[in-house]
């Protein structure tokens, strides 16, 4: 442990050799994976141990008063007061958040997984500023949706299937890098506490009882409901349930308990107490109860979708200030939608991708992880498969000249221009995209900006290259590539970009509602794609040529893209 430790810092930190930074690298990589191996194996066996269990990914280190009061000033745009503010934990150094997590019903497709890739950018920031983070995402496993395709596909035992796609769910998150919350605690197992939300709130004049034993929230009786992260219009405003009886003393009052309905609700997803009837909890109440066991009555960052801020948040701050009368969060973030053909891509529209479906191959993988991380959270994404190859470019320049700096680094060691002389690239280049990056991070997580400053120093070091072509006298700055290194390495602990996507098991196959999946490319021939680009490059426009119409043959066509990889598609 002592050794990882060891590892894991010098990585944090930036620097060290390359022996040091692969070994470091590929250890993370294995605590990530047993890390989650772990936990999938206690959620297959039902298990519960595993739901209460603390993980601390990257904690940051201990740090003294002076240094908590120098600490960067980040900015964060706060749904609740619509502007940026400076995050101030309520507790020091130590900064609590909660998440919404997956429904598991089904696969996640792309557009879930782009909040998902919002949490582990705000994790990773506050990581590398020195923050230590309390992380809970929460595990939606009773719902209409998962009653339904349980009926629907005679399955006895719903975990079954809410277990199944808990399992694929941590695959994805594994095969994204992304860092893993401290607890993923499932509905299922925290009935108890929501129940007492109920009676807690019944007591303070904020639920009630209709006949038929189900329970919900008295919105009239709670002020500033519907103006907290959204403005209604009242007067248009319809009834925010799917499905709620005509018992509701008002239309906009949402249910926090379910009763049991024969012939539609299941045995084995069904609760009673001497106070409440038989039913399930009412899908916003989950939240508001895992998020005051583990976190507290008050925390201070709630992420989630744009989609979520009405009626889902709302209705938690409803419910937890309804129930402790103190603040629930500090700060909202949320984050904007994955478009696809300019249309939100969700589910009920049936325009979704699945991660497994829209990016099949690693390289695909990470270049969806980049294409996230980089934008502007809070904006639309649109998902093409133009901006997938674009994105993969970008991720083959950047290991280009990580392979180059390598050589070179190799070579200095191996005794051979190591020379100490002034290095434009150490002093000057490298620190001040350095400063940049970390303005950007701090900055409402402009990653745009953050982007930029990587590559004002990948271009740097593509020019020390390119001079040493054109004059084989030109001596390399060792110095500042090494720096360059360095530098790329640790805003890598923000971009998270610099990994070996792990293997997913199962397919996606047999997920009943992915009606887009890919249509894939054979390896044979994207390779022959890649030799044309190759000799396109060489400028061999005769190969070129020979190449295309061999493709040609095999049934697909190649289109140029100006500054792009080419875009390959099966011929009709």
């Amino acid at each position: 442990s002592q050794c990882i430790g060891c590892a894991e810092v010098r990585l944090a930190r930036g620097y060290g050799d390359q022996k040091n930074i692969r070994m470091a690298a590929k250890l993370h990589a294995c605590i990530l994976y047993l890390v989650a191996a772990g936990f999938h194996a206690a959620a297959w066996m039902g298990s519960s141990q595993f739901a209460t269990r603390r993980f601390r990914p990257l904690a940051a280190a201990s740090q003294s008063e002076d240094e908590l009061k120098t600490r960067t000033e980040i900015l964060l745009f706060n749904s609740l007061s619509r502007k940026k503010e400076p995050l101030k934990p309520l507790n020091g150094n130590k900064v609590s958040m909660y998440t919404c997590g997956p429904t598991v019903y089904d696969f996640a497709h792309v557009g879930n997984f782009r909040a998902f890739l919002t949490y582990d950018l705000i994790k990773r920031v506050l990581l590398y500023f020195g923050y230590d983070i309390e992380h809970v995402c929460n595990l939606t496993d009773v719902d209409d949706k998962i009653i339904n395709r349980a009926n629907e596909q005679g399955i006895e035992v719903i975990t079954d299937l809410t277990r199944k796609f808990e399992a694929l769910f941590f695959q994805d998150l594994e095969a994204l890098n992304i860092l893993p919350a401290n607890i993923y605690p499932r509905a299922t197992e925290h009935i108890e506490e929501m129940m007492e939300m109920i009676l807690g709130l019944a007591d303070n004049g904020l639920a009630y009882e209709t006949d038929d034993g189900s329970w919900y929230f008295a919105t009239d009786k709670k002020d500033g409901y519907g103006s907290q992260l959204v403005d209604l219009n009242w007067d248009e405003m319809e009834t925010s349930e799917r499905g709620e009886g005509e018992m509701k003393r008002n239309p906009q009052d949402f249910c926090l308990w379910k009763a049991f309905k024969p012939g539609i609700d299941r045995d084995d997803c069904s609760w009673e107490s001497p106070q409440i009837k038989r039913g399930r909890p009412g899908w916003h109440l989950e939240c508001s109860a895992m998020a005051r066991k583990y976190l507290g009555d008050s925390i201070d960052i709630h992420g989630g979708g744009v989609d979520l801020k009405f009626p889902h948040h709302e209705n938690e701050i409803a419910q937890s200030e309804g129930f402790t009368g103190k603040t629930f969060c500090n700060c909202w973030l949320h984050n904007g939608f994955v478009n696809i053909n300019n249309e939100k891509m969700s589910k009920s529209l049936g325009n979704f991708m699945t991660l497994r479906a829209a990016c099949p191959k690693p390289q695909q993988v990470r270049a969806y992880r980049y294409l996230v991380i980089t934008s502007q959270y809070r904006n639309p994404l649109s998902f093409t498969p133009e901006v997938i190859q674009a994105s993969e470019k970008t991720l083959k320049r950047i290991d280009k000249i990580l392979r180059q700096i390598d050589d070179a680094l190799n070579e200095a060691r191996n005794g051979t221009n190591d020379k100490c002389q002034p290095s434009p690239l150490a002093s000057s280049i490298v620190p001040n995209a350095l400063d940049n990056f970390e303005k950007a991070l701090a900055d409402d997580l402009s990653m745009p900006r953050a982007a930029a400053s990587l590559f004002t120093i990948v271009k740097a070091a593509e020019n020390e290259f390119k001079n040493l072509a054109k004059n084989d006298s030109y001596e390399l700055d060792i110095h500042g590539l090494r720096s360059a290194k360095s530098a790329i390495v640790q805003m890598d602990n923000i971009f998270g970009i610099l990994y070996d996507v792990p293997r997913r098991e199962g397919s996606d196959e047999d997920s009943p509602s992915d009606s887009n999946n890919v249509d894939k490319i054979p390896d044979d021939v994207l390779q022959l794609v890649s030799r044309r680009t190759e000799a396109k490059e060489a400028k061999d426009w005769d190969l070129a040529d020979s190449l295309r119409s061999r493709i040609a043959e095999m049934g697909f066509e190649v289109k140029d893209v100006k500054d792009g990889e080419p875009l390959v598609s099966r011929l009709t």
